[in-house]
């Protein structure tokens, strides 16, 4: 890779996952830089984006709203300027929970049976059986996600989630091991098993330091027999490919109790912080973090020239 190339580590955004993503930037700068590349840091703020001269590459960690989405990356496009990571329309439907979960359902990718609620005309309940699990369809770090068990709990759920959008998932409750698998130039990576301290893996157990609360264990390779660590890997991969996701993305599955993974969704910018999962896979996988994101961007590079 050429070491000459500017590489302009897009970071922030106007989402709720702006600390998030300048801790990831910040991480991912300092690798690109310790690996002899060059880098610099671009702070977003909004939906605009302002770029150094020259850049020949861009580095996007800007997760959530307008970095995860599409947005930015039409905006690229029409500047002719290469990025990292998903293109327009897979980045569009891989954040779009709904939109993923149609294409899962297409592609015969094992998912959690769901109902989409309209909330346009005011905040109602699923006809979905309890227990389930309330989603914005458009929210990235478990966002005004809710787990339902009673009817006492369903309609603040429903309610909480309908402030991010018209619509609301609601998807079945599959009781089970959270795992995660990272996708990296068409391979799978090491399972990862993530189990939170308590309750579900929300902002506080995925982000700790932001608030000093919660805290989860992770264990990769997980603990999990090899027919089954297959199947896992197999359902993320497949879900990453009917999305049509470029270069990387991290894969989210529930593995129920008789040992049937089911996909929740894609992260086509996982997160890049020390606490992040696709960093912990990679490294067992051979890639220590400097490599990575170096692969990333070459990758990227390659993909788009």
């Amino acid at each position: 890779m050429d070491h000459n190339l500017l590489i302009a580590v897009l970071m922030g955004g106007p989402g709720s996952e702006r600390e998030v993503s300048l801790a990831s930037g910040h991480a991912v700068l300092k690798a690109l830089l310790d690996e002899g590349l060059n880098a610099l840091p671009v702070d977003v703020t909004d939906h605009t984006l302002k770029l150094p001269d020259e850049t020949g590459l861009c580095f996007n960690v800007i997760h959530g709203t307008f970095g995860e989405d599409g947005e930015l990356q039409t905006m690229l496009e029409e500047r002719g300027v290469p990025y990292t990571g998903a293109g327009v329309e897979s980045s569009r439907v891989a954040f779009d929970k709904v939109a993923s979960k149609q294409v899962f359902v297409d592609h015969n990718v094992p998912t959690p049976a769901s109902e989409i609620v309209d909330c346009s005309q005011g905040v109602r309940l699923p006809v979905m059986p309890l227990p389930y699990v309330v989603k914005p369809p458009r929210e990235g770090s478990s966002v005004g996600v809710h787990i339902v068990h009673d009817e006492a709990e369903a309609m603040a759920a429903m309610e909480d989630a309908a402030q991010y959008g018209d619509e609301v998932l609601v998807e079945q409750m599959i009781v089970g091991k959270e795992l995660t698998v990272g996708v990296l130039d068409g391979v799978a990576l090491p399972v990862v098993h993530i189990a939170p301290r308590s309750g579900f893996y929300d902002m506080s157990n995925k982000y700790p330091w932001l608030n000093n609360d919660g805290g989860t264990d992770y264990y990769c390779p997980a603990e999990l027999d090899e027919h089954t660590t297959v199947l896992v890997q197999e359902a993320a991969l497949a879900a990453h490919c009917a999305l049509g996701i470029e270069t990387y993305s991290r894969v989210d599955v529930l593995l129920d109790e008789a040992g049937q993974p089911y996909v929740l969704e894609a992260n086509t910018i996982p997160g890049m912080t020390a606490s992040s999962l696709l960093p912990k896979a990679a490294k067992v996988a051979g890639y220590s973090f400097g490599p990575l994101c170096k692969k990333i961007a070459q990758l990227s590079l390659a993909c788009r020239r």
